[in-house]
C-alpha cells in the first residue's frame, strides 16, 4: 500500500515536470491571484480615498473631482468644531480604556485562583464581547431608559434621562463600553497571570513579603506586556467606535457624544462632503498610527528589561 502511494506521488510529480510547471510556478499560480485580490479590496480604496482627500467632490453628484490641494486638511485643522470632536474622542478613549483596564484586570485577579465553576464563570463573563456592538447599544439604550430601564431604580433615581443629558450621556456610553470590552482585558490578563511561575510567590511568602510587595514586584511587571497589548487594541478600537454609540445616542444630544467616527459619518453621508471626509479619515488614521507607535515602543522597552 505504501509503495503504491509513493509511486502515485512520483507519477504526479513527473506529470508536473513534463507539463513544464515547477514548484515556483505552481506557488505563483495560487499566490498572485490572492495578492491581486487583496490589492483590489484593501490598497485601492486607500489610494482612491487619499486621492479624493485632495479634491473637492461630493459622491451624490455627477461632477468631476476638483483639485484643491491641502485645502481640505486646512479647513479641518482650522475648524474649532473638529478640534472639539478630537477632544471629545480623546476623553471617551481615555475613560473607556482606563475603565476596561481596571475592571478587566481586577476580575482577572479574582478569577486567578482555584474555585468551583471557574470555567463556567469565565465563559459567562466573556459573553458581552461576543455580541454585536450595535445590539449592545440597543440593549443598553433600553436599560438607560428613564421609563422602563433598570439603571435608575438600581441607583435610586427617579426618571433621570441619561442619554438626553449632555453631561451624563458620554458617561453612559463609557459604562456601556466598559461592560462590553472589559472581558477582553480580563482574558489577556488571565493568560498572563496563569503564566507566572508559582515559585516566585512561594519565595515571597517565605521572605514574609506583603501582598502589595508581591503584586508590585512580581505580578504587575510580568503581566504588564499583555496589559499593554490590551491597551493598544482597545485604544485603536475605541478611536474607531461607531455602531454602539450610533445606536445608543446617534451622537447626541446635540454633539455630546459625537466622536470622530460619527462626525465622519455625518460629514460623508449626511453632508455628502466626500473630499473633506476623506481628509478627516486620514487625519484620524495618522493619529491612531502615532499613538500605536508610542505604545509599541514602550512595549519593546518593557520586553528588553
Amino acid at each position: 500500500m505504501a509503495s503504491e502511494i509513493a509511486n502515485s506521488g512520483f507519477t504526479n510529480q513527473n506529470r508536473l515536470v513534463k507539463s513544464g510547471l515547477s514548484d515556483l510556478s505552481i506557488r505563483n499560480i495560487f499566490i498572485i491571484p490572492t495578492i491581486v485580490f487583496l490589492i483590489l479590496i484593501n490598497v485601492f480604496p486607500l489610494l482612491w480615498s487619499l486621492f479624493l482627500s485632495f479634491h473637492e467632490w461630493r459622491a451624490n453628484l455627477s461632477a468631476e473631482p476638483i483639485f484643491v490641494g491641502i485645502q481640505n486638511y486646512r479647513d479641518i485643522l482650522n475648524d474649532p468644531d473638529f478640534w472639539n470632536t478630537f477632544v471629545l474622542t480623546a476623553r471617551y478613549v481615555v475613560l473607556a480604556v482606563v475603565g476596561e483596564l481596571l475592571v478587566g484586570f481586577g476580575v482577572a485577579l479574582l478569577l486567578n485562583r482555584d474555585m468551583k465553576f471557574k470555567g463556567l464563570i469565565t465563559t459567562l463573563l466573556l459573553l458581552p464581547m461576543m455580541m454585536s456592538p450595535a445590539i449592545v447599544g440597543l440593549f443598553w439604550q433600553l436599560l438607560w431608559n428613564p421609563s422602563w430601564g433598570i439603571i435608575n431604580p438600581l441607583l435610586g433615581l427617579e426618571k433621570f434621562v441619561w442619554l438626553s443629558d449632555s453631561d451624563m450621556s458620554l458617561w453612559a456610553v463609557v459604562i456601556t463600553d466598559v461592560w462590553m470590552w472589559s472581558p477582553f482585558v480580563m482574558l489577556l490578563s488571565l493568560a498572563g497571570l496563569s503564566a507566572i511561575p508559582k515559585h516566585l510567590y512561594e519565595a515571597a511568602e517565605i521572605d514574609r513579603a506583603s501582598w502589595w510587595f508581591s503584586f508590585k514586584n512580581i505580578t504587575l511587571p510580568l503581566v504588564s506586556p499583555l496589559l499593554l497589548i490590551a491597551i493598544i487594541f482597545r485604544t485603536m478600537e475605541n478611536f474607531k467606535q461607531f455602531d454602539m454609540i450610533f445606536t445608543m445616542t446617534g451622537g447626541g444630544p446635540g454633539v455630546a457624544t459625537e466622536v470622530n467616527a460619527i462626525k465622519l459619518y455625518r460629514l460623508a453621508f449626511q453632508q455628502w462632503d466626500t473630499g473633506k471626509s476623506c481628509a478627516f479619515a486620514y487625519i484620524i488614521l495618522i493619529m491612531v498610527i502615532g499613538i500605536s507607535n508610542i505604545y509599541i515602543k514602550y512595549l519593546n522597552k518593557i520586553k528588553e528589561r
